[in-house]
């Protein structure tokens, strides 16, 4: 595993202001909240990895300027002022004891500079996802869930930890007007205009990952494939919904979850 010093991005944190919340919009505040709420929820559901992959959100205004995780926390222990603000070279605007991935930087940062649709991108290494990234045929639409994501899921090439910034062409190339991808021996990305229509998204991934592992365990020639459309027909149905119409639905519940079973995000 490659170093901490090699995958963590320097500079002199002692020149930087203090994070100050009442320096902090509305907006900003509230973004850092569904942020930290998304890192718990993928917490919670099981698909972290200690303290490595990523989650981020845009910042709003003219900035571009977006939000991840202090690198060395757990993610059921994100919060909203915890959250590590950087600009376009992954350098942190205010003062934190934390570093940030520079790995995390290299793919998030492809797509919230070049993808109007990517306000927030979350990337995971669960167990099944993982194992789906290393089969050859990718996600296949065996089950509704599969379907329901049909026609929106792209693939990318491993081609090693994300140190080199020059992936980010090729990470952009291959989403193309995607909003979820199999990262080929690595895990998933989701990109969404929210936290909770990534978070959507990516549930149903990971759902679909979960299905097809434990129905290849009885072998290819077992599976069942839906008639020949019907991927593309289900897809149809239901498309509207991972632009803010289930979103709408489930973020409220997600939040009223986490706060019986994890609070503290909001601070």
């Amino acid at each position: 595993m490659a170093t901490q010093q090699s995958v963590a991005i320097k500079v002199d944190r002692t020149s930087l202001p203090p994070f100050d919340r009442a320096a902090i919009s509305d907006a900003e505040w509230q973004t850092r909240v569904n942020l930290a709420a998304t890192y718990r929820l993928v917490a919670l559901y099981g698909w972290d990895d200690m303290v490595f992959t990523h989650i981020s959100a845009r910042v709003p205004g003219p900035e571009h300027h977006f939000l991840i995780n202090p690198y060395g926390m757990m993610f059921e222990e994100i919060t909203a002022s915890s959250l590590v603000k950087i600009d376009l070279e992954g350098k942190p605007l205010h003062s934190t004891p934390h570093y940030v991935n520079s790995a995390g930087f290299t793919i998030h940062s492809a797509m919230h500079l070049h993808n109007e649709n990517a306000n927030c991108v979350i990337h995971t290494h669960s167990d099944d996802g993982v194992a789906v990234a290393a089969q050859t045929h990718g996600i296949l639409p065996i089950s509704q869930t599969a379907m329901i994501m049909w026609g929106d899921i792209a693939y990318h090439d491993y081609e090693g930890v994300a140190l080199d910034l020059d992936e980010r062409e090729r990470l952009l190339a291959d989403m193309g007007d995607k909003h979820c991808m199999v990262l080929r021996n690595h895990g998933l990305l989701t990109i969404g205009k929210n936290c909770a229509d990534a978070f959507l998204r990516l549930y149903y991934m990971e759902r679909a990952c979960t299905y097809q592992v434990k129905a290849l365990s009885g072998g290819m020639a077992n599976i069942n494939m839906p008639n020949q459309g019907m991927p593309e027909h289900t897809a149809d149905m239901v498309q509207w919904s991972f632009d803010g119409g289930a979103g709408k639905l489930s973020w409220p519940a997600l939040l009223r979850k986490l706060d019986r079973e994890n609070p503290g995000y909001d601070a």
